[in-house]
């Protein structure tokens, strides 16, 4: 996730060892305070991504109140984060201690690999969760035949496998390479010795399209149940008095599967506000005349790694109990949080038929 997929005018030396040679005299303006403020922050995000994905991770394996189709994709998304965490910003800290690489080219590949390649990773199972959402609510009669282990299982490996495989070709040094980008000081994808790179292609299939697909699956969504809410007011205020106990089960399912689905919006629009400054920022600053904005804006993009646990705490009270569940060793309640298929999509579609 580090770095953006914008395709950008970069100076590309011959080696990791040359550009660290003339590092200090091409971009003599990155201060060594701001170097230093910006090594504490990556480790303390470094810190919470590795604690709260783990934690995340574990508490919706281990606690069956949360254990929903959207889980799985959840949980894929948090091993996303866990990874980077793990594998790209201990190298992202060391950059800014050293003030520029210092760990060979083998691992100048390997790191934006793993980094480009999450930020795919990231994108697609949010956009997955957000087509569930869409499909159980709009279309919740096909909503069981779809999501079946096999095939859920299906649509996390699609995620994880275009996510990496569409970087195998830069990795290879077929469509542009990896390399020390000496303004940025740090590892990316520069243009090959035929001038070509690839990111420009991976901003549109791996950011624009997934993005396109999560605004017009939430304005569906957000229709639907606009619609639903407008055209049953007066019936829910009718029958409340006469309320049985499964009409309340039905509504607190339909009020955690609703939470559920702004929790996911809350998730996209956060990895928005930490992908597009350094996107834009490299498309109007590509030789780095503004170094505080650059650095800043390579910590909102840490930060994506560490954000959606403190989202799933604050939005969610079922997954605040899962925590406490793990963190206190307590056995997990047996009950579910949401059947299978969830009662919701189905309302939600009858009310829709019905209007």
């Amino acid at each position: 996730m580090n770095g953006g997929f914008l395709l950008e005018e970069d100076i590309e030396l011959s080696s990791v060892d040359s550009s660290r040679d003339n590092a200090t005299e091409i971009v003599p303006h990155y201060s060594q305070p701001l170097l230093t403020f910006a090594a504490v922050s990556t480790v303390l995000i470094m810190v919470v991504g590795l604690v709260g994905n783990l934690l995340t991770i574990v508490a919706l394996l281990r606690c069956p109140r949360v254990r929903n189709i959207a889980a799985a994709f959840i949980i894929s998304l948090c091993a996303a984060d866990f990874l980077f965490s793990a594998v790209v910003l201990p190298f992202s800290a060391s950059r800014f201690i050293m003030g520029t690489w210092v760990h060979g080219d083998t691992l100048c590949k390997i790191v934006p690999l793993v980094t480009y390649s999450n930020v795919g990773v990231s994108l697609l199972c949010i956009a997955m969760i957000t087509i569930n959402r869409y499909i159980m609510i709009a279309h919740y009669g096909v909503y069981t035949k779809i999501y079946k282990p096999l095939w859920i299982g299906c649509m996390i490996a699609f995620c994880w496998a275009l996510s990496f495989g569409m970087q195998i070709p830069t990795f290879l040094g077929y469509w542009g390479k990896y390399s020390y980008d000496h303004n940025l000081r740090t590892c990316s994808i520069m243009e090959d010795e035929w001038g070509r790179s690839s990111k420009q292609s991976l901003f549109l299939i791996a950011f624009v399209i997934p993005c396109l697909i999560i605004v017009g699956c939430y304005a569906k969504i957000f229709w639907v149940v606009h619609r639903i809410l407008f055209s049953s007011e007066s019936r829910m205020r009718r029958h409340a008095a006469g309320n049985t106990g499964k009409d309340k089960r039905e509504s607190k399912t339909k009020r955690n599967e609703w939470k559920i689905t702004k929790m996911v919006l809350a998730i996209f629009l956060s990895f928005l506000v930490c992908y597009l400054p350094i996107t834009t920022i490299k498309v109007y600053d590509p030789f780095v005349k503004f170094p505080v904005i650059h650095v800043i804006s390579y910590l909102l993009l840490y930060m994506s790694a560490c954000i959606n646990p403190i989202i799933y705490v604050i939005m969610n009270p079922q997954y605040r109990q899962a925590y406490k569940t793990v963190l206190m060793c307590q056995r997990p309640r047996l009950l579910s949080m949401t059947p299978a298929g969830s009662s919701l999509g189905g309302q939600f579609h009858n009310n829709v038929v019905a209007t």
